[in-house]
Order: structure tokens, then C-alpha cells, then sequence
């Protein structure tokens, strides 16, 4: 499940600007202004980033589709654009200095499976990205890239970016994590481009698990919802498996690093490197979200259920999605590459941003966020009634006719190490 925020916006941008602004200072004030964009800039991320910069002086542009839902900090300006549209990259890209590539489509549940939105934005519009960046002279571009771009469910165990190789293409199960290797690789294929007039394009990329922090509205809200409605009453997958996740906070703190890393006060160190960020943790992902369970007033999941039913279950289910979906929208609970996400472990060393960037995480704990978001919906109309447990029960019957279904299909067998 890869990660968009309800309390107030000005302390969610001072709760993740905070680290990232100590570090940023000191050469703010000794070099002129620097003005920076960020794809992305109203999703949880993308603000966040351009919120922190603008706090430690940057003059900040946000562009996006979708408005952000909180208050602009001093310093940021919104532009509303598409990353497919060239002509308005290229207005917006005027005298900037550094450009955060944050944009991307089809992170996470229905959104998955349309392929044709994902490939536009991910590739067509990174691509438009790059370009731009030279035409425009941008010598600075740091891509928000993900770890699904080298797992696709074989497990990795303290991968780190020197063993681990791309996962084959034409293998991924989901456009995302298809789409997302192809921009990686673009992005770092165009470090070294020569600018017009002298000067030459410096890239990196970041790759992140999901994202959690205050107000982030796409993995912890969908959860919860699905625990409300008692649809999270079987765990799968061994209880060793591990993962890691990332706090936005400390997610910041890594792009910022990395601009300045493609610097030449710092040696460019970071030119056409790749790197993994997270928390410094490994876990599990049930036991992780124990406190959420605890907060909502549910017991954790007690069913345990072969992740090969699953996984057959989040492939009926992407079929029928996509069956349906002209006439019947048909969310999938689970899509098979989140089904491989939960059940295979797949963890990432951070010693090379330790290193190069001088990448330093802070500690957070998942409760204090659960606490946060149970107070900030607490008014909200919650709970599971008649009628949603008897929905529940059809649901679940129609379910095991699709699973025996599925037995019988070819195509249809799990890819699970």
C-alpha cells in the first residue's frame, strides 16, 4: 500500500520543515535567494518539501493539477498546470534553480490499474520534465522515485544500491511500479546533459517506501476506513516479514540534502546517484499498524489466510474492477502488487545517503500520528452497522465463488516468493 493531509497547515509545515531548515541555513545566508519548483507541489509530499524550502529562503513555485487543501507559507507560490502540458512546464520554469520532480500517478488502490493515466504522467510526464529542464538551463533535478523500481516481489533483505539491479520491466504486476523504474532510469540517463550556453544538467533520485506523518490522507485514512468496515479481520503473510517506511519529515530532509548535493560546494556528489530513504527501520506491517487498531476501538486481525487466496482474491478482484468499470466503480481492497508488498520482505540500507548526503533520520513513532488522526476525525460518524456487516457477508460469499473461479483460470496464479 505507497502513500495525500486535516488539522492545522501550519503546524504540519512546521512539524516536517523543522530539521531540513537547521541544516539549510547557514549557506542560505550566505548565497543569493535560490528559487526552486516542485512537481507535485499540492499533493502531502510536494507541499511539505515546498513549505520547508520556503521557510529556510527559498522562493518556492508548487505546480499541480489539484490545489493544495492548506494555507500557503510565505515564500511559496501556487502555479496550477499538468506536467504533460511542455508549453506551461516551460512558463513555470523560468529562472529556476532547482526543480523537485515529485509528480506521479497511480500510487495506490484503483488508481493502480488505469494504465493509460499512469504512463502519461509517470513517463510522458517526466520526460517533458527533463526536457524542459534544459531548454530552460535548470541545472538541478531530484526525482522522487520509489523502492518498487527494484522490488516486484522476491524478497530483499538490506538491499542497497549497488546489488540490487532494476526488477525487469516487462515482470512488474502494476503500471506504477513499471512506470516509475522507466522515469528512474530517464532521470538518471539525463545526469550530464549539457545546458544551452554552458552549464550542464545535474539528477538524482530518491527512493522512498511509503510515506506516513501528520495529515497524510492516502495510506492511513484508506485503513482505517477498510478497519471501520471490518474488512481487516485476516492477516496474511509471515510474521517475519519486514519493511520499512518513511516519515514525511524525514523524507523532506532527504531532498533537500540531495539539492545540495548536486552543488558544486559539494562536490556534486550526489550527480547521477541513486538513493534509498527511510526511517533506519525495519517492520512489520500488521504489528506496525497495531496502534491504529487500538485507536479506532477494533481488535487487530485474528483470521490467518494463505497469502496465495489473497493474492488470488486482489486479481479477481483488479479484473473485475476493470470489467465493471464503465458502467460500476468496484474499488479492489487490495491490488496483487500490495498484496506482495505486505506478505514478501523487502528492506533498504540508507548507509550511502548517511554518506553522501549526510542523511540523518529522526525517530518518530507511528502512534503519535494514529493519535492525531483518530482526534482530527473523532466528530466524524464512525463505526460498522447492520447493513455494512451484511455487505460485508455477501461480499465475502461472492468472494469465495471468485476465488474458486480464479483456481480455475489460467493467468491467474500468484506470484509470491
Amino acid at each position: 500500500m505507497k502513500p495525500n493531509p486535516a488539522g492545522s497547515s501550519s503546524e504540519a509545515c512546521t512539524a516536517v520543515g523543522r530539521a531540513p531548515q537547521q541544516k539549510t541555513q547557514a549557506t542560505h545566508r550566505q548565497a543569493p535567494q535560490q528559487k526552486v519548483l516542485v512537481t507535485g507541489g499540492g499533493g502531502y509530499l510536494g507541499f511539505s518539501l515546498g513549505s520547508s524550502l520556503a521557510k529556510s529562503g527559498s522562493s518556492v513555485l508548487l505546480l499541480d493539477l489539484r490545489r493544495p487543501q492548506w494555507e500557503l507559507s510565505p515564500g511559496t507560490e501556487f502555479i496550477q498546470a499538468d506536467v504533460r502540458d511542455e508549453e506551461a512546464l516551460y512558463r513555470a520554469f523560468e529562472g529556476v534553480d532547482c526543480v523537485f520532480h515529485v509528480a506521479s500517478y497511480g500510487m495506490s488502490g484503483a488508481e493502480k490499474l488505469q494504465k493509460e493515466q499512469i504512463e502519461s504522467i509517470n513517463v510522458g510526464g517526466t520526460k517533458l520534465v527533463i526536457n524542459v529542464c534544459v531548454r530552460r538551463r535548470v541545472p538541478r533535478l531530484i526525482y522522487t522515485s520509489t523502492v518498487n523500481v527494484v522490488f516486484g516481489g522476491k524478497p530483499i533483505e538490506e538491499g542497497d544500491e549497488d546489488s540490487v539491479p532494476y526488477f525487469p520491466l516487462e515482470k512488474h504486476v502494476d503500471h506504477y511500479s513499471r512506470t516509475k523504474a522507466i522515469a528512474d532510469q530517464l532521470t538518471l540517463m539525463a545526469n550530464g546533459t549539457p545546458l544551452p550556453g554552458g552549464g550542464t544538467l545535474r539528477t538524482c533520485v530518491l527512493r522512498p517506501p511509503g510515506i506516513y506523518g501528520p495529515e497524510e490522507q492516502r495510506h492511513l485514512p484508506r485503513v482505517a476506513s477498510h478497519i471501520k468496515k471490518r474488512l481487516f479481520m485476516f492477516r496474511f503473510g509471515n510474521r517475519r516479514t519486514r519493511m520499512n517506511w518513511v516519515h514525511v519529515h524525514n523524507l523532506v530532509q532527504a531532498h533537500v540534502l540531495a539539492a545540495e548535493a548536486l552543488t558544486a560546494a559539494k562536490g556534486y556528489v550526489a550527480s547521477g546517484q541513486a538513493y534509498y530513504i527511510n526511517d533506519g527501520e525495519s517492520v512489520n506491517l500488521f504489528e506496525w499498524m497495531a496502534p491504529l487498531f487500538e485507536k479506532l476501538g477494533y481488535s487487530q486481525p485474528w483470521i490467518q489466510v494463505p497469502t496465495s487466496w489473497v493474492y488470488l482474491t486482489a486479481a479477481v478482484l483488479e479484473y473485475l474492477h476493470l470489467a465493471l468499470r464503465p458502467i460500476y466503480g468496484v474499488p479492489p481492497l487490495l491490488t496483487r502488487s500490495e498484496v506482495r508488498s505486505v506478505a514478501v520482505t523487502h528492506t533498504f540500507q540508507i548507509a550511502k545517503a548517511r554518506a553522501q548526503l549526510g542523511y540523518a533520520p529522526d525517530k518518530f513513532r507511528f502512534a503519535d500520528v494514529v493519535e492525531q488522526y483518530v482526534r482530527s476525525t473523532s466528530q466524524r460518524p464512525c463505526g460498522c452497522s447492520a447493513r455494512t456487516l451484511l455487505r460485508l457477508l455477501l461480499g465475502l460469499l461472492l468472494l469465495l465463488g471468485l476465488l474458486a473461479l480464479a483456481l480455475h483460470l489460467p493467468g491467474l496464479q500468484p506470484y509470491i516468493v
